[in-house]
């Protein structure tokens, strides 16, 4: 091979070699392309297993209203109570796993692996944690008819008239429910339980004067008991909440008694962790904004935020606490 053929040679191939180095980089920038398609690009569904109304309205529309503000995109709430948020739940955690459908879980996830004899799903198998909203310890209310003012008035009111009052629920095996029956089991009370499909319409109750008793989240009964249509005794937590001007329920000689409800997002079990990871982190960006941080705490929440791991920690503990407190309580679905 000559000199000019040898050059040409050289020339050819490296000819080639860009070519090739060429058509590489074109494929990887393509196939970056596809793999960085922000999250979200449309619309996020997410289900709210309990009626409109209730105590998880106002937990879930400010962050769902600031997740649209951080994505530019919608994230509309979907009501779909019923069967002790189990509809609501199955939905989810049968959906695809894409980031676009989503779950307010609740402590209820915890309870009905042990309530219920057979579920079509497996909460702690099909569905994700993304982050902690809140942690809302339950406060104890009674009807302004009644004619008592504090939590050990009720229990001996309660004593001399077993079986006379009632107590509502947004469902039997609900948290609400549970926590009533262990109030009954530690004070040696009989009230009767009336289930309704939301707690909406346990307050309105309460406030008719339907039922007399009704342990719930604060923010169900705050404004409530401001024009005095109701009392609020105590809060059924370890220790007094910011925000809420009242004694716990264990100082009123109910030593240990705790109630309430943890609310989190969760995804179907599945979705990619990038996802989860940019859930997780807006989540935490909407519960720092100090409008929503102090409307909770004004309703006697905790604010939660962290990881997914973090309420990965909660769920499973709560899954492992509940099994002993139905056994213990007598609760039962019909």
């Amino acid at each position: 091979m000559n000199e000019i053929d040898a050059f040409g040679h050289r020339r050819r191939r490296m000819m080639m070699v860009i070519a090739s180095l060429a058509a590489a980089a074109a494929f990887s920038a393509g196939a970056t392309g596809v793999l960085a398609q922000p999250y979200p690009d449309r619309a996020v569904r997410v289900v709210n297993p309990y009626a409109p109304g209730g105590s998880t309205d106002p937990v879930l529309r400010p962050v769902t209203q600031k997740l649209h503000e951080l994505t530019g995109q919608s994230f509309y709430i979907d009501n779909k109570p019923g069967a002790g948020t189990n509809i609501g739940s199955e939905i989810v955690a049968k959906a695809k796993p894409d980031g676009y459908t989503l779950l307010l879980g609740t402590s209820s996830l915890a309870i009905s692996p042990s309530l219920y004899k057979s579920l079509n799903y497996d909460p702690a198998k099909d569905l994700q944690p993304i982050a902690l909203l809140v942690n809302a310890p339950f406060t104890l209310a009674i009807s302004a008819n009644l004619p008592v003012t504090s939590v050990e008035e009720l229990i001996a009111y309660a004593r001399a008239n077993p079986g006379k009052l009632n107590y509502g629920s947004s469902g039997n095996g609900g948290a609400i429910h549970l926590g009533m029956e262990l109030f009954k089991s530690m004070t040696g009370t009989d009230i009767v339980h009336i289930p309704f499909k939301g707690s909406g319409e346990s307050v309105n109750s309460l406030l008719a004067g339907d039922i007399q008793v009704l342990l719930s989240p604060a923010t169900n009964f705050a404004a409530h008991a401001k024009s005095g249509r109701l009392r609020m005794l105590a809060v059924a937590a370890s220790r007094r909440v910011e925000g809420l001007d009242l004694p716990t329920v264990a100082e009123a000689g109910v030593s240990g008694f705790e109630a309430g409800v943890w609310m989190a997002l969760f995804a179907p079990a599945g979705t990619p962790q990038p996802v989860i990871a940019k859930l997780n982190e807006d989540v935490n960006k909407a519960l720092a904004d100090p409008a929503i941080a102090d409307a909770y705490v004004r309703q006697g929440m905790v604010v939660g935020g962290g990881s997914p791991q973090d309420i990965e920690r909660i769920f499973r503990a709560d899954l492992q606490r509940w099994p002993a407190i139905l056994k213990s309580s007598g609760a039962k679905i019909d």
